[in-house]
């Protein structure tokens, strides 16, 4: 009779289609993380041009905020040489300053050829000193102009702008109202293309005095000192800090008309105007596409990694789930095959007990002869019905570990003997042959002991052909252990079976077996070995029989 497949739901399907999905959502994630580390760096690349600009202008804001008003502590009294030290000190810092223009004046009432005057309100240079730097950037280059025979200064431009701001400042002054910040840069500051001129800022009440002399006729007043300090700049002088080198692969200083005539696709373009005194020129920025391209895959390293990873997990949990269903399948193989087999095991003496039984109550009267044949038929097999569950019962204690170990002094050579005498009463044509070596008593728990010799002495009878039913039994110690080899001639087990044949159900699939197992025997010593703190091990060879290994702490 053809044995009945067990049914199992495949999810092959199910697992090639969430394969499939994983990896199209891989591919997917990694062009979404390459686009949008794309347009990140292309943003990226308009935006921190800024941050450029800022640490380009760095030396500029604080030569505009902290270097220029210095001027204002001298109170007007800075002279040739104080002028010397101090523009020796911004050229020095200052690579961008490529003249300073110092004009030392005079504020009073007198009429001065060449001043610039407002009522009785008169501002004239009494010098000017120019400051160059030297060819060789170590020294200044000193100039002093003085006026001509008519008293007055040729290019007198910027002068006259500072002039006229002040006078007009000093004729709108109010009593009582102080000046404001936003004043300062307004009145003292003129910022024109690469120039910064300041004027000294004088005490409020030299303001009040300068207004009293330009709105009121008065005798000859003293002479007030006044400075005024033009710095030229040069743009190109510039320390182009490129802070995003990552971004930026060349950046030029350019007048703010230039346009660039580089037509190249392959190269990105933006571009920045300067502040303040450099607001006629830009910052020209590009960059080629390898460049920006090889940026784009320097962020998307660790990007595309923390995906790899997040998938790498994703695929490690879907392994563990392929690998619990195929778990669960084996599981439920060998729980259909436990089923079956434990139901015929079960059958079969159930059915002979029942025919017996029926014979028994049919019959009129019995022979001594049929008595004794029935009694005996019933007697096994109600032992095989109490051998079957005594192992169920026996595995259930061994792990819910309510099973005691009670040990005892026993002689081997009889225990073994004992055993064989029972079996070839029941088997005479299974021979079973023991020897020891150096080894006569041992201490142990002697029903268990029976119980490991008794599934291994089954296992080389129901597990060998007709006419090779032999078993043989080698006893002895090694290394404070015993060792128990038990050798048969049976059809063996194939090299990939053996680390299952000690699995609770498990059964070799094979033409042999048909001996009504329900893969419990072995599974069953395992455990009893393992309570024992032993070991069982088995080397195997298909048709030429298996020795079984069994080795137990030695007491004696």
């Amino acid at each position: 009779m053809r044995k009945a497949r067990f049914q199992y739901r495949h999810n092959s399907a199910l697992n090639v289609i969430f394969l499939l999905l994983i990896g199209v959502s891989f591919v997917v994630a990694m062009f979404l993380a390459h686009r949008l580390t794309e347009k990140y760096v292309e943003n990226e690349f308009e935006l921190r041009k800024i941050d450029v600009l800022e640490e380009t202008l760095k030396p500029y804001t604080e030569f505009f905020q902290n270097r220029v008003p210095e001027i204002s502590f001298y109170q007007g009294y800075l002279d040739s040489s104080s002028a010397i030290k101090y523009v020796d000190t911004v050229f020095r810092k200052y690579p961008f300053v490529k003249k300073i223009e110092f004009y030392d004046t005079e504020v009073s009432n007198h009429r001065v050829a060449g001043a610039f005057r407002i009522n009785h309100f008169s501002m004239a240079p009494q010098a000017i000193y120019d400051y160059t730097r030297s060819p060789t950037a170590d020294s200044i280059v000193y100039n002093k102009r003085k006026p001509n025979s008519s008293g007055s200064f040729w290019n007198m431009d910027e002068f006259n702008n500072m002039a006229a701001k002040f006078s007009l400042y000093v004729q709108s002054i109010e009593e009582g109202k102080p000046l404001q910040s936003a004043d300062f840069i307004s009145i003292f500051y003129h910022v024109t293309h690469n120039r910064i001129t300041f004027m000294n800022i004088p005490r409020e009440e030299d303001m009040h005095t300068y207004k009293d002399l330009m709105l009121k006729e008065q005798e000859k007043s003293p002479v007030f000192q006044q400075d005024i300090v033009s710095f030229i700049l040069d743009p190109e002088k510039l320390n182009i800090r490129n802070t995003h080198r990552e971004l930026y692969q060349y950046i030029h200083i350019t007048p703010i008309v230039y346009e660039s005539l580089n037509t190249d696709p392959d190269l990105l373009n933006t571009e920045l105007p300067l502040t303040g005194a450099f607001a006629d020129y830009k910052l020209h920025f590009s960059s080629s596409r390898n460049h920006i391209i090889r940026e784009i895959y320097h962020r998307l390293v660790p990007v595309a990694l923390a995906i790899v990873m997040i998938y790498t997990v994703l695929l490690f949990i879907a392994y563990l789930i392929y690998r619990n269903l195929n778990i669960n399948k084996k599981m439920y193989s060998l729980q259909y095959d436990f089923i079956n087999n434990l139901t015929h095991e079960f059958k079969t003496p159930v059915s002979v007990i029942k025919i017996a039984g029926n014979n028994i109550k049919s019959a009129k009267e019995l022979s001594d002869r049929e008595r004794f044949h029935y009694g005996k038929i019933l007697d096994e097999e109600a032992d095989k019905l109490n051998d079957l569950m005594n192992k169920l019962l026996s595995f259930t204690q061994i792990e819910n570990q309510s099973i005691h170990i009670k040990k005892e002094r026993i002689n081997i050579p009889q225990f073994i003997q004992n055993l064989v005498d029972s079996y070839q009463i029941k088997l005479p044509d299974f021979k079973i042959e023991y020897s020891t070596r150096g080894v006569t008593t041992f201490r142990t728990d002697p029903v268990l002991l029976s119980s490991i010799f008794q599934n291994l002495m089954d296992n080389a009878n129901k597990y060998s052909l007709p006419g090779q039913k032999s078993l043989n039994i080698l006893v002895f110690t090694e290394k404070g252990n015993i060792v128990f080899k038990f050798r048969d001639r049976g059809i063996g087990i194939p090299g990939n079976e053996t680390e299952n044949v000690f699995k609770k159900f498990y059964r070799i699939q094979s033409q042999y077996n048909q001996q009504g197992s329900v893969g419990l025997g072995l599974a069953f010593c395992k455990e009893l070995i393992n309570l024992m703190n032993g070991t069982i091990s088995v080397k195997s060879k298909v048709g030429e029989g298996s020795e079984f290994t069994v080795v137990l702490p030695f007491e004696l």
